[in-house]
């Protein structure tokens, strides 16, 4: 049996800006699911009370379900994050409509008054990086003229 030839090609910087910007994100939900359960008092006593109340949330339920929901974004990145050191082209497909919702709902905040710029910035630098010619043809989302030549011969 044949081992496998590995194609060595030197990884752009902008494959290592993204994969830095997914671990800052990462990091920043990290600190979303703690920071609500610490000022709550659930880390320190827990659940003292009902999670909801005439099927609707209570602040505590609130609280739990925002602090779930970021832990579950953080492991989904993580998977992402993988994927995407492992130039799986799934990843970049979805690291993009990831970025565009992320930056839509980074934008509605900052119109009501409640931004998170690091986030944003993040997005902004993941989206350029992601739209690069170069990292486009590593995830084979673009395709040019040569490579068309390549294939046919």
């Amino acid at each position: 049996m044949q081992k496998r030839k590995k194609k060595w090609t030197k990884r752009p910087p902008a494959l290592t800006i993204v994969a830095l910007s997914i671990g800052l994100l990462f990091l920043i939900r990290l600190y979303q699911v703690i920071d609500p359960l610490m000022h709550s008092g659930i880390l320190q006593n827990g659940v003292t009370g009902p999670l909801m109340v005439d099927s609707h949330l209570t602040p505590l339920g609130e609280t739990m379900f925002t602090s779930i929901s970021y832990l579950l974004l953080s492991l989904a990145g993580l998977v992402v994050l993988v994927a995407f050191l492992r130039m799986q082209r799934w990843s970049w497909v979805v690291l993009m409509g990831w970025t565009a919702i992320s930056l839509m709902i980074t934008l509605v905040n900052y119109f009501y008054g409640e931004p998170n710029y690091l986030v944003m910035a993040s997005n902004v630098i993941i989206a350029l990086a992601l739209n690069q010619a170069e990292v486009q043809r590593i995830f084979g989302i673009r395709i040019d003229e040569d490579d068309y030549d390549q294939m046919a011969e």
